[in-house]
């Protein structure tokens, strides 16, 4: 029992001990971490001391060495421009001492401008000189035309008086005789000649026969083969014929028959010259007489194109394209007329001995 009692107190004391060394060596251990972790921030902050000073050093030589650059180029650009500047004050003295001499000698020279002046003024007397003859030869024709139109005028009224002229019988209006002598206008009126009676003015239609189209004379016309580009180019392989001969078959001119070579309206142009040469010859010799009854119960006699049953009706008939309904058109309705049934028996006998024949 004893024994046992004195290991159980060994044990204690054994763990007391171990409880204050383990106290002791905590506080060694956390002296320890302060004394390193001092040295060791210490040491951190000499360390970025030093990489501070060296980044710094660094900029500075970096930054020193693009100053000095740009100090460079500035001096360069200092340097060019003053250049520029004494190469345009040198370009502005030699063309201004260029300037003001071809000034003098050329521009101001006063005896070559008097000369000019002097040509000028002369060239201008000739071109007003010249100008006043053109005025003058104008207005000189322009009082010709107007005499011209004047007396065209005067003549052209003598005419339309020329039945005031004076006779053997019966002096004129302008032959008066209680003048000594004539008036002016009685001699214009014994020189001019009467106003003849005007024909009718017959337009004349524009014409294209048949024989002008096909001979290839009008315009509308096949196309010649002297009208064709010429045609470069080589000749096809093969049994065909040559370009020139097929060219000369397809236009060549038509040669018509003597009756298609006849215009289709060679009559119409037959009666309307007629009627032309009727109208020229249309003299009337009968003596015209205003003041008499002569003239009063003679009787017209129309030309032959009027009269004849052929040509075109007299003045005053109905033509087919008057206007009268009433002959063209009747009131009735139309009535369908059917066939009788003897000519229908008739014929249908006639059919069918034709089917027997057959």
């Amino acid at each position: 029992m004893l024994i046992y009692s004195i290991e159980v107190l060994k044990g204690i004391m054994c763990e007391l001990i171990q409880c204050v060394v383990d106290i002791f060596r905590k506080k060694e251990n956390d002296a320890a971490i302060k004394i390193q972790s001092w040295f060791r921030g210490c040491q951190i902050r000499a360390y970025i001391r030093y990489l501070h000073r060296a980044a710094t050093i660094i900029q500075k030589q970096w930054r020193g060495y693009l100053g000095r650059q740009q100090y460079q180029v500035i001096v360069k650009l200092a340097y060019y421009t003053m250049k520029m500047n004494l190469y345009n004050a040198m370009a502005v003295r030699i063309q201004r001492r260029w300037r003001g001499y071809k000034i003098r000698k050329y521009c101001f020279n006063y005896y070559y401008l008097k000369e000019y002046l002097k040509a000028v003024s002369e060239t201008n007397d000739a071109i007003r000189e010249a100008l006043e003859e053109f005025a003058d030869m104008k207005e000189r024709e322009e009082k010709k035309a107007d005499l011209e139109r004047e007396e065209k005028e005067r003549d052209y009224q003598a005419r339309k008086m020329h039945y005031l002229l004076s006779t053997k019988q019966i002096p004129g209006i302008y032959n008066s005789p209680f003048r000594k002598d004539p008036d002016p206008w009685e001699l214009r009126l014994q020189k001019a000649k009467p106003l003849t009676h005007r024909g009718p003015n017959v337009k004349r239609k524009p014409c294209v026969s048949l024989s002008n189209w096909l001979a290839c004379t009008s315009a509308r016309s096949f196309p010649r083969s002297g009208i064709l580009p010429p045609i470069d180019r080589k000749r096809c392989q093969g049994p065909f014929r040559d370009i020139s001969e097929v060219l000369e078959q397809r236009y060549k001119p038509l040669e018509p028959t003597l009756r298609v070579a006849e215009p289709i309206d060679g009559l119409t142009e037959a009666r309307a010259q007629l009627q032309k040469q009727e109208c020229e010859r249309n003299v009337n010799d009968n003596m015209f007489l205003p003041f008499s009854s002569y003239h009063k119960n003679k009787k017209y006699v129309p030309t032959m194109h009027l009269s004849s049953k052929y040509g075109p009706d007299a003045y005053g008939t109905q033509h087919f394209r008057d206007e009268n309904p009433k002959r063209w058109i009747c009131n009735k309705d139309f009535q369908t007329v059917l066939p009788s049934f003897d000519l229908f028996s008739k014929y249908g006998k006639m059919y069918s001995k034709a089917g027997q024949i057959v």
